[in-house]
């Protein structure tokens, strides 16, 4: 089915982009991750790739066209598809899009950048060609922590250079830098917060840029004390992560150190290795050319360890002694806006549950069938994922979400399942899931699985999510109820699947069976249509073949 592809933000203050060129035409097949176009922004000209495989059906215009942002860009679908209905129905593009902000983000409208002229400076960041602010890294994102700066005060910057590691709600992902110069301030230290639209850093010409008064400006106009703009803040040496020091002697050229010094490693390791005060210098690297991943911090020991002290004299009786402690975890940004977003749900939204137990016989048996023909295992979450879309599609009442003066219920099934990871919960979505099979559901979930582990999602694959599924089942959880996921009007808790005794004719056989729990917002769905919603899903599940019709 033909996706619409909005024009992105791709900078802080990118209101419109000018197609610099198009490396597809309409017609050719484009395949996920192809160059798609190069569009300039405020900043710098930009590299969009595809985020699914099809064929480019349309574009919002030819080179040099100025396209606002969130308005047509391009059309990817199946060849010859009729886009008639896209190209009119241009007030529906946001929902249909990927790369949209959900409906919250899109009700509330971004805040405006600090750096608007100041009155006791008269300057406007925003205009000023050697400022970099924090730029908005996902819809949901509202500050940003520096997990880890790869240039320091002082250090030449070339466009494309990595700048940062920042982690947003979602991930921790590198900033490059869009042009050349020198880094003349930072405006953090590894762990601080910076807001989105405050001052990030201050790249150009040392001797032709006043960093004093755009700080001055940045802080509301209050001069800062003179200092040498090549020194870091004055935090205390031993806050800094040790791989951050520059105060420290130079290290050995390791096999995860580039010959200017920077550490290799992903920004998952230095995040875990900031967390743990792991000093990166001391880590082997085993990932490609030497670089640090996550499964070198979990398995890094130190190479001196305290003694144990053992008593002198072994008592006659056993002895309890121990130590009273505590560990204080610093509460990453991702783990801050679940516990926001979902305190919001569940005191906001009135919950409700309906329980029901499903037959899983028949589906065991039809799962076994299909893997023997299919191309990739199909498990029993991607046959809940397809049953839940195709009952959604019969009751699109609980396809819907509360605006509060009026109910959205959605034309369009995108399913949201959740992963867990180290840092929380992410929820990627299953686009258009009732018009997939099986095995398309199986390979998306699973490829969508990796990149969320991995923090590699893009934000089109963890947004515009209409229905919910979390799966505890294969953790040995039998029932357990789940918080709603903001913006859906429902949630479906399932649980594993156990074999029972139950009579069976004049005798007694064993079944297998299954507990699902669907979690519902009473101000958009009752409690009757959250039922036959259930019993629609209950068919389906308990007879597979009819998912196959």
């Amino acid at each position: 089915m033909a996706e619409v592809i909005l024009m992105p933000r791709l900078s802080d203050t990118m209101t419109e982009g000018v197609i610099a060129a198009w490396h597809k035409k309409i017609g050719d097949p484009v395949k996920k991750g192809d160059l798609l176009a190069e569009i300039e922004t405020d900043k710098a000209t930009m590299e969009l790739e595809s985020y699914k495989d099809g064929t480019l059906l349309h574009i919002g215009g030819d080179k040099g066209a100025k396209i606002q942002v969130d308005d047509l860009l391009a059309i990817v679908g199946n060849a010859g598809e009729d886009i008639s209905g896209l190209l009119s129905g241009k007030g529906q593009q946001k929902e249909a899009a990927a790369p949209s902000p959900s409906p919250q983000a899109q009700a509330q409208p971004a805040p405006a950048p600090q750096s608007q002229e100041n009155k006791a400076t008269g300057m406007d960041l925003s205009k000023m060609e050697e400022v970099v602010l924090m730029p908005r890294l996902s819809d949901t994102m509202t500050e940003g922590v520096i997990a880890a700066w790869h240039k320091k005060v002082g250090d030449p910057v070339k466009k494309g250079d990595v700048l940062a590691d920042i982690e947003t709600d979602k991930a921790t992902m590198e900033l490059e830098s869009y042009k050349n110069g020198k880094l003349l301030y930072q405006g953090a230290q590894p762990g601080e917060k910076i807001a989105v639209n405050d001052l990030l850093c201050i790249i150009g010409d040392e001797g032709k840029v006043d960093v004093n008064s755009i700080v001055a400006a940045s802080k509301g106009g209050v001069q800062p004390q003179a200092q040498a703009p090549q020194q870091p803040s004055s935090a205390p040496a031993a806050a800094q992560p040790a791989a951050q020091q520059p105060s420290q002697p130079a290290q050995a050229t390791s096999q995860s150190t580039t010959p200017e010094g920077r550490i290799k490693a992903s920004p998952l390791a230095k995040q875990l290795a900031r967390e743990k005060g792991i000093d990166l210098s001391q880590v082997q690297g085993t990932g490609d050319n030497g670089r640090i991943t996550k499964t070198d911090i979990d398995n890094y020991k130190p190479s001196q360890q305290a003694p144990v002290q053992q008593p002198a004299v072994q008592p006659s009786a056993p002895v309890v002694s121990g130590q009273e402690g505590h560990t204080d975890l610093t509460v990453s940004q991702m783990r801050k806006v679940i516990a926001k977003r979902l305190g919001e749900s569940k005191f906001s939204a009135p919950h409700f549950y309906l329980t029901m137990e499903i037959n899983m016989d028949n589906a065991m048996v039809a799962r076994a069938q299909m893997n023997e023909v299919s191309d990739v295992k199909i498990s029993f979450n991607d046959m809940v994922v397809k049953a839940a879309a195709m009952a959604l599609r019969k009751h699109p009442a609980v396809n819907s979400s509360w605006m509060g003066d009026f109910i959205r219920q959605y034309q369009h099934i995108h399913i949201g399942v959740a992963v867990a990871i180290e840092d929380g919960l992410i929820v990627p979505v299953v686009r258009f899931a009732d018009q997939k099979t099986l095995s398309q559901i199986a390979t998306e979930s699973k490829e969508l699985a990796g990149k969320a582990r991995n923090k590699k999602l893009q934000p089109n694959e963890f947004t515009g999510n209409t229905f919910t599924i979390s799966n505890l089942g294969m953790m040995d959880i039998e029932e357990f109820t789940a918080i709603i996921n903001p913006p859906d009007s429902a949630i479906m808790a399932v649980g594993r699947i156990k074999e029972i005794v139950v009579r069976k004719g004049e005798g007694f056989g064993v079944s297998n069976v299954m507990k699902i729990t669907l979690s519902c917002d009473h101000r958009s769905v009752d409690g009757a249509v959250g039922a036959s919603f259930l019993q629609t899903f209950k068919k389906y599940l308990e007879n597979p073949v009819t998912m196959l019709v």
